[in-house]
């Protein structure tokens, strides 16, 4: 008779009560999966995960601050104590740029120091799999050159993009010496809720606390590629779930058009919301310091590989909106 025990296999999801993190959760828990996931709640809400939760798979949720090695390497002990880790999901990372060229610390410390030691615990538990929530910010500013995962050379303008782009760095040097799988997803713009922050959300605010007048920053003609987080997690778990795209992909994940305007935004959510509001834009064809204005994002690896999002910028952008708003009239 074998009397060995079986031991479940865990996904840990850093930054996991977070915007992408909350509908990832959902479908790692919907695949049957021990879900552990770690946060320090700085943006992140218990609340986020009352949806996963309605699987009835196995969720545990850990405070930490991955940052701080103590805390870090606590938490992997903790997630152990489920099941041996098999993969971690490290989506945890400032996600506001301004706050991030106001003071560069919090790059440094919530998303490279938080990668730092993410794979410093992962080493020590022979964690094998990394997935990385990357970013398009890691490109610059490169005008209308289509974005593709061998340009170079990427020159980022925000702190928020340098220091993806140096966690990049810190997990292609641990690829080679002990991950045997890591994946670097490139974000665009992702939308959809529970909505943390983004333009959207800010746009929806505004008009409800004053309903007469939307400032927009920036002159509208910004135009980006926009993605819907439901499209984004299905492309992370379906990339993640391929075993032929050898031990590091970097790999841009979005839509499959050129975007669409800030404007164009602007007048959808104040048709929603306020009809009667007036728009005011401000100078220039940037929103902040950091901001990248434009860009054509290539997702030709991305479809080589099979996969294709439900939704366009358009349908994303609109979907949304009415997410948020709901969210927000709560």
């Amino acid at each position: 008779m074998n009397t060995d025990k079986y031991i479940p296999p865990v996904s840990l999801i850093a930054g996991g009560a977070g915007f992408v993190g909350a509908n990832l959760c959902t479908l790692l828990l919907a695949e049957g999966r021990t879900v552990v996931v770690v946060d320090n709640f700085c943006r992140g809400h218990e609340r986020y995960l009352d949806i996963a939760r309605s699987t009835g798979g196995v969720l545990k949720v850990i405070r930490a601050d991955l940052s701080r090695r103590n805390e870090c390497l606590t938490a992997f002990s903790e997630a152990s104590e489920f099941g041996r880790i098999v993969e971690v999901w490290h989506l945890a990372a400032n996600s506001d740029i301004p706050a991030g060229v106001a003071d560069s610390d919090v790059d440094l410390k919530d998303t490279f120091l938080t990668t730092s030691e993410l794979l410093r615990a992962m080493k020590i538990n022979a964690v094998p799999d990394l997935y990385f929530a990357s970013s398009s910010a890691i490109y610059g500013d490169l005008g209308e050159q289509s974005l593709h995962e061998a340009i170079g050379p990427v020159l980022p303008i925000s702190n928020y993009g340098a220091m993806k782009l140096a966690s990049e760095a810190l997990i292609s040097a641990a690829a080679e010496s002990f991950l045997e799988r890591a994946c670097l997803f490139r974000f665009p713009n992702v939308v959809g809720v529970p909505a943390t922050h983004g333009i959207i959300l800010d746009l929806i605010r505004k008009l409800q606390a004053d309903p007469t007048v939307l400032p927009v920053l920036g002159d509208g003609s910004q135009r980006k590629a926009y993605l819907h987080v439901s499209d984004l997690v299905d492309a992370m778990l379906y990339i993640a779930r391929r075993k032929d795209t050898g031990k590091i992909l970097p790999i841009n994940i979005g839509p499959m058009d050129e975007g669409v305007y800030v404007r164009w935004i602007a007048e959808q959510v104040v048709a929603r919301v306020a009809p009667a509001a007036r728009l005011v834009f401000g100078k220039g064809n940037k929103g902040w310091v950091g901001d990248v204005p434009r860009f054509h994002y290539s997702v030709e690896r991305l479809v080589s590989l099979g996969w294709k999002p439900r939704l366009d910028s358009t349908g994303a952008v609109l979907r949304a909106i009415e997410d948020i708003v709901r969210q927000e009239s709560q």
